[in-house]
């Protein structure tokens, strides 16, 4: 009997111990925000769509003892597509940095920290690709999560956003997340 009691009490420890990194790891920005509309700026620049293509600027605070590196992660699972759409994907990021600059997304503006990796994404470039549902689909989640990661991922130069997103949370230590929103009426 003390055995199970021993058992309980460390598997209690252990969830309320990740509750309480999760609780501490934040993401936060100053150009989106939960549950609100994105500005024109992170919409997609092609497809129909006339936006700006930022990424937005990005920060977190909180990243749990053993962050060796952060990964964040862009998806919108409301894309008519059966599997959602990869918006930005970026690994490696090093775990002393804490916030990215609107723009870093933009290969050509190299502001990403020196080591740091972004994936192709679904539009098929390397880099950010903003919102851009259908006309008349209906309002998007683009879910802006940042992953503390237990380890570096070493993955292919053509890795697909499935197989990054597979590695990223089966080493990610911590999660946080903004799910911004966005819809486009249909033309008139």
């Amino acid at each position: 009997m003390k055995i199970k009691k021993n058992i309980l009490i460390l598997l209690t420890t252990l969830l309320i111990s990740t509750f309480a990194y999760a609780e501490d790891f934040q993401l936060k920005s100053s150009d989106i925000a939960q549950d609100k509309l994105m500005p024109k700026a992170q919409e997609f620049n092609g497809f129909g769509c006339n936006g700006s293509n930022l990424s937005p600027q990005l920060s977190w605070t909180g990243a749990p003892k053993g962050t060796v590196a952060f990964a964040i992660l862009l998806h919108d699972p409301d894309a008519p597509t059966g599997s959602g759409w990869w918006h930005w994907q970026v690994i490696n990021i090093p775990s002393d940095i804490n916030s990215l600059k609107t723009g870093a997304g933009d290969v050509a503006k190299n502001l990403l920290p020196k080591g740091s990796v972004m994936i192709e994404n679904d539009y098929g470039f390397k880099g950010f690709g903003g919102a851009c549902p259908p006309e008349g689909n209906g309002i998007h989640h683009y879910n802006f999560t940042i992953h503390a990661l237990s380890k570096k991922l070493d993955l292919p130069k053509n890795a697909s956003g499935a197989l990054t997103g597979y590695n990223v949370k089966a080493n990610s230590i911590a999660s946080a997340t903004i799910t911004a929103l966005y819809k486009r009426e249909k033309a008139k």
